[in-house]
């Protein structure tokens, strides 16, 4: 293609660029995102505590423990390294000390008869709504399931059929896990979306002001205002994804892949901005091409839990090197799907009459 045809689509694309910075919310959301990725080593720290609470260290939980076996549960409880144990004759006592303060969660544990053996039911009583409830959760769970556990090792010799045998447990960081399925596919997949909002504004905005119509006396076609706008967004995730996995790599998060990595995002920033400037130029009217595009883009994000391998899994495996061969193939769905859809829009776009825009 000659540089005549691309000189208008570049033009179209460095001015929308440059208008971004007149849209507030636009630059506050880079702006969020900048500050995640630049300082990633130190917010994981906080985030990973929301994503597991169990990850962070609390301070000792003191557990009134009452009912038939208590003894059971103490011995349990002895054995975690946040969770002392204080034993009570009666629920009444131990929510008397609960109530006081002087114990933080209350489990009365009783037992039950069942076909000829008998069943532990524990009730568990924590803080309503208080800051450490979470984290008091957390301990007890950790004391309930050794109890179960213990439990199940002493009646497996009474089992008519033996259990499959438990994987062994893995100390793993839960910041790993976090950063990358949860950290890094974050910074990737939001930039697209944003891409596709901007790129519906702008083509809405245009309509709605009327320039469009100078298309009747400038040398401009309808399809290259459009891909000039499109090539503008589409640009812009892959340049922020770049950023981000250079702030990532200088807080220590070293991630693989990351040429396949771009390769993915600019073909998802490609589908959904093909698909905002279609939504765009089918409504014409800002509000409501936003919501709809919004809507589309959350329905093919669920629809994409129905893949063999979820978008998020992808950005995952690839950027801690683990990537499969569907992993790849995945990849070259994505960009076969954009092109599709790229070449779709523009042939709707070239069957519209410019005058019906207005």
């Amino acid at each position: 293609m000659s540089d005549g045809r691309w000189g208008p689509r570049r033009a179209v694309a460095l001015r929308d660029l440059a208008s971004l910075k007149r849209e507030k919310t636009i630059v506050l959301a880079l702006l969020i995102q900048l500050f995640v990725a630049a300082f990633s080593s130190f917010l994981v720290v906080g985030l990973t505590s929301l994503y597991d609470p169990g990850s962070v260290e609390a301070g000792e939980v003191t557990v009134g423990v009452t009912g038939e076996v208590q003894d059971e549960l103490t011995r349990v409880a002895a054995e975690q390294e946040a969770l002392e144990a204080a034993t009570f004759e009666d629920r009444a006592s131990a929510m008397s000390a609960f109530h006081a303060g002087r114990v933080q969660a209350v489990l009365e544990a009783t037992k039950t008869r069942v076909d000829g053996g008998y069943r532990i039911d524990v009730r568990a009583v924590v803080p309503a709504e208080n800051l450490r409830t979470t984290l008091v959760v957390v301990q007890l769970r950790r004391a309930l399931t050794a109890l179960e556990d213990r439990e199940r090792l002493q009646r497996a010799a009474h089992l008519d059929v033996q259990p499959l045998q438990a994987p062994d447990r893995v100390d793993a960081s839960p910041y790993f896990g976090f950063t990358y399925t949860v950290l890094i596919p974050l910074l990737l997949f939001l930039p697209p979306f944003i891409s596709g909002s901007v790129a519906v504004d702008s083509v809405t905005e245009e309509i709605e002001r009327g320039t469009l119509e100078l298309l009747r006396v400038a040398p401009v076609s309808l399809v290259d205002v459009v891909d000039g706008k499109a090539l503008g967004m589409i640009a812009l995730a892959p340049a922020q994804v770049v950023l981000w996995l250079g702030l990532l790599a200088l807080n220590g998060i070293a991630v693989d892949n990351p040429l396949t990595l771009l390769a993915l995002v600019t073909a998802i920033t490609a589908l959904v901005v093909a698909v905002g400037i279609a939504l765009a130029l089918a409504t014409r009217r800002r509000r409501r091409a936003q919501l709809l595009y919004s809507t589309v883009v959350l329905v093919l994000f669920g629809l994409a839990a129905g893949l063999p391998e979820h978008p998020a899994t992808t950005v995952a495996k690839l950027a801690v090197g683990s990537g499969t061969v569907a992993t790849l193939a995945h990849v070259g769905l994505f960009v076969a799907l954009a092109v599709g859809v790229i070449v779709a829009v523009r042939r709707y776009v070239a069957g519209i009459d410019g005058s019906t825009l207005a």
